[in-house]
């Protein structure tokens, strides 16, 4: 019986900056542990003097001509740049789109209560969509739902910008603010 067919490794996916021996040009612009610019040399060479000192070549500028390499611990390097990006997707805020829903003849107190909501929506950097309701009859008045729109765009006039202005979308009218 024949062995089951296995298919061949891939070599694993290089991730982050090359270093060592896996540095592909010639050439290299080298600045040693200290920050001193050691100028151009053969990577070989850079290399073995990486080696010398106890540490590792690694690639810091590939896009440059020639390519940047520092004298490096590559292990504490990757540990200190996925430090460093954890700490940048924990301060990273996603802006969200609240919804505040309002029928035309809303009353005042509720129109009140509805825009504190708003307010601490926008202060906390969130996009709130304002929706009109029409049911029935309403429907013929419009403009109602649109002078209650309006005067919710001038209350927030000082914190918010209008990014979409109000538009009818079937029985429903909506408002788009978003934080100045």
């Amino acid at each position: 019986m024949p062995p089951p067919f296995r298919r061949p490794q891939a070599p694993p996916q290089f991730t982050g900056p090359r270093f060592n021996e896996f540095i592909q040009s010639p050439k290299v612009r080298v600045i040693d542990e200290n920050g001193e610019n050691l100028g151009v040399m053969y990577t070989r060479e850079a290399y073995e003097q990486a080696v010398s000192v106890g540490l590792d070549l690694v690639e810091i500028s590939p896009n440059a001509d020639p390519p940047v390499a520092k004298f490096l611990d590559i292990g504490r390097f990757k540990y200190e740049a996925q430090k460093k990006a954890n700490e940048a997707r924990k301060k990273q805020k996603t802006q969200e789109i609240k919804e505040i829903k309002m029928r035309p003849n809303i009353d005042d107190h509720d129109y009140d209560t509805k825009m504190k909501k708003v307010v601490e929506f926008l202060e906390e950097g969130d996009k709130v969509k304002v929706t009109m309701r029409f049911r029935g009859r309403e429907m013929a008045h419009g403009q109602l739902g649109m002078a209650v729109l309006q005067r919710v765009a001038e209350a927030t006039g000082e914190i918010a910008k209008v990014e979409a202005h109000p538009r009818m979308e079937g029985r429903q009218m909506l408002m788009v603010l978003a934080p100045k």
